[in-house]
């Protein structure tokens, strides 16, 4: 199976996982999703410095800055069959 198709099992397979992640793996999970599907990080910060959910998920993406899509791919589909084990 190419890397394409293992990250798209993947991304659908984050959606049925029996347990939630907690909020950082969430995050983690998020910005090597956008990483992977749209590359570098392409969108200006909240300006409401009380948004501090997509203030996260915005210095989250922006931490990946540089990685390439197939790295963040992978990274991701690493994660989550780490998550299935447990």
């Amino acid at each position: 199976m190419e890397l394409q198709q293992q990250f798209e099992k993947a991304v659908e397979e984050s959606k049925t996982l029996i347990e939630k992640p907690s909020n950082d793996i969430l995050l983690q999970l998020y910005s090597l999703y956008k990483q992977g599907s749209v590359g570098d990080i392409n969108i200006d910060p909240p300006s409401n410095p009380f948004d501090i959910v997509n203030k996260a998920k915005f210095n989250a993406w922006e931490a990946l800055k540089g990685t390439t899509k197939e790295e963040a791919m992978q990274e991701y589909v690493a994660l989550v069959e780490q998550l299935k084990e447990h």
